[in-house]
């Protein structure tokens, strides 16, 4: 990613320190593989930022730069200028997450040589900030260095805070067909995404069924046979036909969410695609998930919307499954599943079952509901969230949490995950309370906080954190 870079100075502490910390959080941004935009030494004293006509070079810079600037690092390895960082930031106008950093002092290098008072000047940006109503973000610690592991956990977190504030604000989002009409519970409002920068793409899926079955027999649908045996156990029962089915439609919905340029789907996964066309979905949304274009069950659009959130946040595929059993007495454990559409690196281990959904085939016929995986999810630690547009308060909001899923064999065919929430009741009053549908996107690896600062702080959004 490419970084606006701020290093402030203010006249009377001791510029060696403006030099040094420049170099640090160059070599920070460099070592992780991401860019500076950044003031030449030759433009400014030092390259820093200190009085109006530095702001002015620093916000055109950024200005030249603003569709590649995925956020902006402000960095004060003395007490700095808070006036010129709110100056530059507000005449940059950049809307990007801003994180604020200063540098610790040394306890033996208090001497006026070698002073900072950062701890002090990080206060007063921050207050020039909020007074002019930009928007930042604050380390753990309110001082530190930028070449220890401590900063290096922030900027990884800040990180994935841009992913998730630039990916979402100009998300794409393909609706592939009409809800179940049962489903009153994925209703939800395409005016307040956009109000959020998130654009829903909609196709009818008949126009989706008609492209696949003109689709011939071609070498792109070898190749997708090929890459579907190779990606899970396939029954050798299972017909050759069958394949066929899957590969057309698997290449018509990729095809249809490259040209529409979508960044995750929601599709319409039952039960017209069996009835009109022989065949389940999951298989195409699995495979799609693992290309890192999640895709969401029974058109739940804000599911789509949160499994991409988490995927920005981390890095991984996302799944979308059902809030859907007690575990025993232990109620801080739940059985999640679905038929299933989850990627296949979700499950962590190569054992993944191709087959026919469970629950379904038993009324609309094993023969037309061909493309389940079937695995239990591996053990390791998971985030959860919910987006949803709450239409009767015009509002978007979500819950996000971190838990565990579990080893303990669960004894019920599909994808099953055995998941471990700590106060998981109190989880499910606050779902009730506030109107929560009974889906859920999981992920692996523990990116609560990223998703809370990115939904609150940047998105505006109403957020319950479950602790």
């Amino acid at each position: 990613m490419k970084f606006g870079v701020i290093v402030t100075n203010r006249s009377f502490f001791p510029a060696h320190l403006v030099l040094t910390e420049r170099r640090n959080i160059l070599d920070r941004l460099a070592e992780k593989g991401h860019e500076a935009v950044i003031l030449d030494e030759s433009e400014t004293p030092n390259g820093a930022v200190m009085g109006l006509s530095d702001a002015k070079a620093c916000a055109a810079l950024f200005q030249a730069n603003r569709s590649d600037i995925a956020g902006v690092l402000v960095i004060l390895p003395n007490f700095g200028d808070e006036t010129a960082v709110a100056e530059t930031l507000d005449r940059a106008r950049l809307d990007v997450p801003v994180l604020i950093v200063a540098c610790d002092d040394d306890f033996d290098k208090l001497e006026l040589i070698n002073r900072r008072d950062a701890f002090c000047g990080k206060l007063s940006v921050m207050n020039n900030l909020y007074q002019r109503g930009i928007r930042f973000t604050q380390t753990s610690l309110h001082t530190l260095s930028l070449t220890g592991d401590a900063f290096g956990k922030e900027l990884d977190r800040f990180v994935g805070i841009c992913r998730v504030v630039c990916g979402l604000s100009h998300a794409r989002i393909g609706a592939i067909g009409a809800r179940p009409d049962a489903f009153h519970t994925v209703r939800y409002s395409e005016k307040l995404l956009q109000a959020s920068g998130i654009t829903v793409s909609v196709v009818d899926l008949s126009e989706i069924i008609a492209r696949a079955q003109a689709m011939g027999h071609t070498p792109e649908v070898d190749a997708k046979i090929a890459e579907i045996r190779s990606y899970g156990r396939i029954s050798p029962l299972v017909p050759e036909t069958k394949l066929e089915r899957q590969a057309t439609l698997a290449l018509t919905l990729e095809a249809w969410v490259t040209e529409n340029e979508c960044d995750a789907s929601a599709i319409q996964c039952w039960d017209a695609i069996q009835n009109h066309f022989g065949c389940a979905t999951c298989l195409s949304m699995s495979m799609m998930g693992e290309q890192g274009r999640p895709s969401a069950c029974e058109m739940d659009v804000t599911g789509a919307v949160t499994m991409l959130a988490l995927q920005l946040a981390s890095g991984n595929p996302s799944a979308y499954l059902d809030w859907n059993n007690n575990y025993g007495g232990d109620r801080n454990v739940c059985i999640n599943l679905h038929c299933s559409n989850f990627p296949k690196s979700f499950f962590g281990h190569p054992d993944v079952e191709i087959g026919t959904l469970d629950v379904l085939g038993t009324t609309l016929g094993h023969e037309t509901t061909f493309g389940a995986i079937k695995a239990q999810v591996s053990e390791g630690p998971m985030t959860f969230a919910k987006i949803t547009t709450d239409d009767r308060n015009g509002k978007i909001k979500a819950y996000v949490g971190e838990g565990s899923f579990r080893a303990d064999k669960v004894p019920t065919p599909g994808g099953v995950a055995l998941c471990a929430v700590d106060n998981l009741q109190e989880l499910l009053h606050h779902m009730g309370r506030n109107g929560y549908e009974h889906h859920v996107a999981m992920n692996r690896g523990l990116t609560a906080d990223i998703l809370e600062e990115a939904f609150t702080n940047y998105l505006g959004w109403e957020v319950y954190r479950h602790r």
